[in-house]
């Protein structure tokens, strides 16, 4: 994993981490439910950019690697590994 990168998720992670501890606390104080709601929504946003972030230097590092690899098997590897996560999110749609 590229260096800055993983700060940033680190960083990112942290951040989300206080926010979910901030939504523990909105529901022990019996917080508005849509205001709590909202803060689950923007937890989950902040987690989808983490997997995207993560995904990107994936796909610049490991599968760029293995794709330039002299090894047929390692290329469908990865290959395959990379429609697995998109089928597992719903992102990769059938024709």
């Amino acid at each position: 994993m590229q260096p800055e990168v993983k700060k940033d998720l680190i960083n990112r992670l942290r951040s989300i981490q206080g926010h979910v501890r901030g939504i523990e606390r909105m529901v022990e104080e019996d917080a508005y439910c849509i205001d709590i709601m909202n803060q689950i929504t923007a937890a989950e946003r902040a987690l989808a950019r983490v997997n995207s972030l993560l995904l990107a230097n994936h796909m610049q590092t490991c599968v760029t690697t293995a794709i330039r690899s002299d090894d047929p098997g390692e290329r469908e590897r990865v290959i395959n590994e990379i429609v697995q996560v998109f089928d597992a999110t719903g992102k990769l749609r059938q024709r």
